[in-house]
């Protein structure tokens, strides 16, 4: 009977070493192919361009292409569940905001939970701004509530789809505010920016990545920024509070996420390469001068980071009433 205990627990141990062994292999092995990095929006919004930045340094430390597909809809939630359900293997990947946070809170039946990813790394970090077009006949914050307030029901906003954070802003907004104003989502950062230049909208929240050429060519007009301090982008562009609008802070980061059972060794090498590409100069200067900080924490920095904002966001989607069926 000994005998037999003795072999069972050598078999176990036996197997659990091969398991760990094999882990490891992998870990080093990795990348042998090409990586996708799945974008839940269209082309040139903030996480799309962020992608970008961060998929050619990956490709350029870790030997491989990685590639960024786009796959906008649903709120991100088209490519959040095509990546859930990809093998757990490090190659099928996953940009994305807090979006990915919001949305399982949000939809009244949501395709996937929280649980069905592992944060990687956090890459950059944003606000988001709130724009009109410079057409539009408002110079500060309190111009567009009263204006919102003499025509209820009449102003548009735009967002890059529903469970984003221009959408859960500008619920926030109208509740503090007592605005009644329409959500018009997109399928992406990019149409809901078209849509604001071509005054189909007239206001948005819209991050400063995707925003800020605009506002600096005179086509759009920031009136507050949805932090607790002012960008360093535009400098002169007041806080929402002090703005006079308190309780619409907002913050808006661009993250790699991959299925949950993927190995830990391989997030956490991709994880110390996303740290790497947000330490470069190089990148570092092409975020600031869009309004993004790099960021590039652990992945159990970000883990921990995300139960904090589910906490968070749950609180906001519960306040503003806001829902997607």
């Amino acid at each position: 009977m000994k005998r037999a205990v003795v072999l069972l627990l050598s078999v176990l141990t036996g197997a659990t070493f091969t398991a760990a062994f094999a882990t490891a292999a992998a870990a080093q092995g990795y990348p042998s192919r090409p990586v996708r990095i799945l974008v839940g929006f269209a082309p040139g919004g903030g996480v799309d361009i962020s992608a970008r930045l961060v998929a050619s340094k990956l490709s350029e430390y870790l030997g491989q292409q990685f590639v960024v597909e786009n796959k906008p809809g649903a709120g991100t939630n088209i490519a959040a569940v095509e990546v859930a359900k990809s093998p757990p293997d490090g190659y099928t990947l996953f940009m994305n905001s807090p979006a990915v946070v919001i949305n399982p809170v949000l939809y009244a039946k949501p395709p996937y939970e929280l649980r069905d990813f592992t944060g990687v790394s956090i890459f950059a970090a944003t606000t988001n701004l709130l724009v009109v077009p410079a057409a539009l006949e408002v110079k500060t914050a309190q111009d567009l509530v009263r204006m919102a307030k003499a025509k209820p029901g009449v102003l548009n906003y735009s967002s890059a789809g529903p469970g984003t954070t221009q959408h859960l802003a500008g619920e926030l907004f109208k509740l503090r505010t007592g605005t009644n104003i329409v959500h018009v989502p997109y399928k992406g950062s990019g149409p809901s920016m078209t849509a604001l230049l071509a005054s189909e909208v007239q206001l948005t929240f819209v991050n400063p990545v995707a925003a800020g050429g605009h506002v600096k060519a005179g086509k759009l007009r920031a009136l507050a920024v949805t932090d607790s301090k002012r960008t360093e982008l535009m400098p002169d562009v007041p806080t929402m509070k002090e703005a006079g609008i308190d309780g619409v802070e907002v913050s808006l980061w661009y993250a790699l996420l991959a299925p949950a059972a993927t190995p830990r060794d391989i997030v956490d090498k991709l994880a110390a390469a996303v740290a790497r590409a947000a330490k470069d100069p190089t990148t570092r200067e092409q975020l600031r001068k869009q309004g993004a900080e790099a960021v590039g924490n652990t992945s159990a920095e970000f883990n921990a980071y995300l139960k904090e904002e589910l906490a968070r966001w749950t609180e906001v989607v519960k306040v503003s009433g806001a829902r997607v069926e």
